[in-house]
């Protein structure tokens, strides 16, 4: 009888041990989320779409970018993604933005193509 008390004690032990690791453990992932919440707010962005204007070599790419921005006001981005060189501008929500946007630019530019990407909401 003492043996299974004594068993008996020492499950409880440790279920309460487990317990309380448990806890912090909950803790500390509640507090990483916390943190992951502040960080999306003060850095918004999600899935959305920006028009490609330019897929190519340095040179071109800063002449494109300058010519778009000069014709429609607008900032143009240009990114480096080896071993080319990109013209991307907009933070479209919808596909459907995107599209309206693209008509009107590939009057000028009319390689242009509207991709999906992460943006700045």
């Amino acid at each position: 009888m003492n043996t299974k008390r004594i068993l008996f004690t020492a499950l409880i032990s440790c279920l309460a041990f487990s317990t309380t690791l448990l806890g912090q453990e909950t803790q500390k992932i509640n507090e990483v989320l916390e943190q992951k919440r502040v960080y999306n707010k003060e850095n918004p962005t999600g899935i959305g779409y920006r028009i490609q204007l330019y897929n190519g070599n340095e040179i071109r790419a800063y002449k494109i970018k300058n010519e778009f921005q000069v014709e429609f006001k607008l900032k143009a981005t240009l990114l480096y993604e080896s071993p080319e060189w990109k013209v991307r501008v907009g933070n479209y929500k919808t596909r459907l933005e995107a599209d309206r946007a693209l008509l009107e630019i590939s009057k000028k530019f009319s390689s242009a193509v509207v991709l999906e990407t992460e943006i700045e909401l």
